[in-house]
């Protein structure tokens, strides 16, 4: 399927691994020209330089940018003035018991997950509406309808991309900009893989048991009972940045290999 992508500006948050780097690929693949993003000029380069290896022809090209602090947004902004497509992916995890969690824990989730989107979203929003076309893609988690107990305040800033996502869509109520949410499950991205990989490690056991006892014991309600891929989860991303999701805004869809037990 064509995604009707070609020549569209995209950038993509947080993209030198997993899910993001995924998205970026798929965005890139059909014509779109891509911007990764991440802290460290030795992450962003080596990504930037896969993505063109592996897709011949394709237009990617990266900025290194702590979005973590409004200095950092307006540096990457004034890099890169304009997109057409916005894919808020950048986010960070700990598991930590809720008495540890600290005042500056809190404050860091919640400016790193969720005022990083909207520094962005508040800036690339007007020329999307100047031009009446646009997509703008959170990238929350299933951890945003079922809150973990070993991370509150990493479900709190997932719930809270709902809410900014959906509102931010009912300010664009009939133009052509488009505003989602997209929710992964339990994915196999690099943070994911190396977490497996020690316990694995130490417990003496291969990858493969450590998957499946975490199926069977912390997301008992997975369908899938795997690991999602990056690439899995990107394909939806990239679907709702299309032409083809013209009718969708306003969604929270969930790519969380049914996780969450739910008919809506």
């Amino acid at each position: 399927m064509n995604l009707g992508l070609k020549g569209k500006r995209a950038l993509v948050t947080g993209s030198t691994a997993g899910i993001g780097l995924a998205t970026a690929r798929a965005l890139a693949s059909e014509g779109a020209y891509v911007t990764v993003n991440g802290r460290a000029e030795a992450r962003v380069r080596p990504a930037v330089a896969r993505l063109r290896d592996e897709l011949s022809g394709a237009t990617v090209d990266g900025i290194s940018a702590d979005l973590s602090t409004a200095d950092g947004c307006r540096a990457l902004i004034d890099q890169l003035p304009h997109v057409d497509v916005l894919v808020n992916n950048l986010g960070i995890y700990e598991p930590k018991p809720f008495d540890q969690i600290s005042d500056g824990d809190w404050m860091r989730f919640f400016e790193i997950n969720v005022l990083s989107g909207i520094r962005l979203a508040r800036h690339y929003v007007r020329g999307m509406r100047s031009r009446n076309w646009g997509r703008i893609v959170f990238v929350s988690s299933e951890s945003a309808v079922q809150i973990p107990t070993e991370m509150i305040h990493y479900g709190m800033t997932k719930t809270a991309q709902l809410a900014v996502s959906r509102g931010l869509a009912e300010t664009l109520a009939g133009t052509g900009v488009t505003v989602n949410s997209v929710l992964p499950g339990p994915t196999a991205s690099e943070g994911v893989g190396e977490f497996v990989a020690q316990m694995a490690a130490a417990r003496g056991v291969d990858v493969a048991t450590v998957e499946r006892e975490f199926f069977a014991t912390a997301r008992p309600s997975s369908l899938l009972q795997r690991f999602a891929t990056p690439d899995e989860v990107a394909a939806m991303i990239a679907y709702v940045c299309s032409v083809h999701a013209s009718a969708t805004t306003g969604a929270a869809l969930r790519v969380d290999g049914g996780v969450v037990r739910a008919i809506a």
